[in-house]
């Protein structure tokens, strides 16, 4: 099987024995390979001191913001299904409902399964990725608009019987699709649109761009939303409002236009570099699985999967304990107000470590202090004062928030950069999500 992979970099011009590609693959391939080892130099390529954005050279601080803007167009729908909605819908609905909805969320695990065909239909005129991107965009600006004018009847109708909560799950299932199929294709571009010495800013990109989307779909937008808010900080005392400043419906249609603004500037403004590789479907899914059944992909696969249990209790729990054991929820926003900066300040910073030093170095390194950030959790949570949080404890807690979004940053921008670096180009959509997914 290992043939396969082979034989499909001996196919194309562009991934010859000197390349970056393919020494990452022969040196994946190689029975003596550990994780623990340091990425040798590449040919005719060193890595020198870790550069900072102003550093880069022009054409890689323009595709680096454009990674950053098409991440940050992904994360908006994202905000709104992981996080929003499912947050409105629970005062209209029950929560077998909300189970139904959390079925939307499943194209991102699922991605993986046609990730090849992203790979391997494509237009010449267009860019391998392009020709994805482009459409996929287009019609999610305009499932965004369609889903503003309808987006109140949907939910009324949700409340009202068993069938509206799956007409309301199917199209956000269908948004989410959408998004998952353009993760593949920016996953892809991010391996030739930066060049190769500065490849791990892709995971500084993405980091930055989807954090940023998803913040201000579910913390900004639900913050705006809240007529509470709106009442307190926006309008006069004798004069409180019924809604929020920012509607669902309206916040969906002003990003549906912002979809397909972005998108006409990417077509006019933003040509591909031509890519000769003309792999069909069936190769594609052949070289995915020669992949698979690399033994040191199936150890990397483990790893990934088991990685996350020492935490996985306090990534999802310690919150909803903090709240059960009396502290607010203005209290709670604010600490994630502040977790925000600190994650996109540490996106970029971790992206200039990880060309100094091994990604996988880092990403061990911070999987320790992930477990004591964990630990440290729980013990805020077992010594919550009984009269409630003060501005002392609330330091406390905004402290252990920042332990915790540290740590789970670095492991994230540390683990994407590793696979930026050995994840073969020409099919670097399915590269990228098969180690990610």
């Amino acid at each position: 099987m290992n043939g396969i992979v082979l034989e499909h970099r001996r196919k194309h011009n562009s991934i010859d024995g000197t390349s970056p590609s393919s020494q990452a693959a022969s040196l994946m391939g190689s029975s003596s390979f550990s994780l623990d080892d340091e990425i040798p130099p590449l040919a005719q390529e060193e890595e020198g001191p870790s550069k900072g954005f102003f550093e880069l050279s022009k054409k890689d601080q323009k595709n680096f913001l454009l990674l950053v803007l098409l991440y940050f167009l992904q994360g908006i729908p994202m905000g709104l299904a992981h996080g929003s909605v499912p947050f409105l819908l629970k005062n209209v609905v029950s929560y077998s409902a909300i189970g139904v909805f959390s079925l939307a969320a499943y194209p991102y695990s699922l991605k993986l399964l046609w990730s090849p065909i992203v790979d391997a239909v494509w237009s010449p005129k267009l860019g391998r990725r392009k020709s994805w991107i482009l459409p996929i965009q287009t019609i999610s600006g305009f499932s965004m608009i369609w889903l503003g004018k309808h987006i109140n009847k949907m939910m009324k109708d949700a409340s009202d019987n068993e069938g509206g909560v799956w007409n309301f799950t199917w199209w956000w299932f269908a948004l989410v699709f959408l998004c998952a199929t353009q993760d593949i294709a920016v996953d892809g571009w991010a391996l030739t649109l930066l060049s190769k010495e500065n490849l791990a800013y892709a995971s500084t990109a993405q980091t930055v761009g989807l954090t940023a989307g998803q913040f201000l779909s579910y913390t900004v937008f639900l913050a705006f939303n809240s007529k509470d808010f709106a009442n307190k900080w926006f309008r006069p005392l004798n004069a409180p409002g019924e809604t929020g400043l920012m509607e669902l419906d309206s916040y969906l249609t002003f990003w549906g236009w912002a979809y397909l603004i972005v998108t006409a500037g990417l077509a006019l403004m933003k040509r591909e570099d031509r890519d000769k590789n003309t792999d069909s479907i069936k190769e594609v899914y052949q070289t995915m699985w020669g992949i698979l059944k690399l033994k040191n992909i199936q150890s990397f696969i483990i790893i990934h999967l088991i990685a996350k249990i020492g935490f996985q209790a306090n990534d999802a729990v310690t919150s909803l304990k903090l709240l059960d054991k009396g502290l607010k929820q203005e209290q709670l926003s604010l600490v994630i107000l502040v977790d925000f900066p600190v994650e996109v300040f540490l996106g970029y910073y971790i992206g200039k470590w990880c060309q100094t030093y091994p990604p996988m170095h880092i990403w061990c390194w911070s999987f320790i202090g992930r477990l004591v950030a964990a630990g440290f959790a729980q013990f805020v949570v077992a010594i919550f004062p009984a009269g409630g949080a003060g501005a002392s404890f609330l330091l406390l807690v905004i402290a252990e928030h920042v332990l915790s979004t540290f740590m789970n940053t670095v492991m994230f921008v540390a683990v994407s950069a590793f696979h930026a670096k050995i994840s073969d180009p020409v099919i670097g959509g399915t590269y990228m999500t098969l180690l990610a997914t």
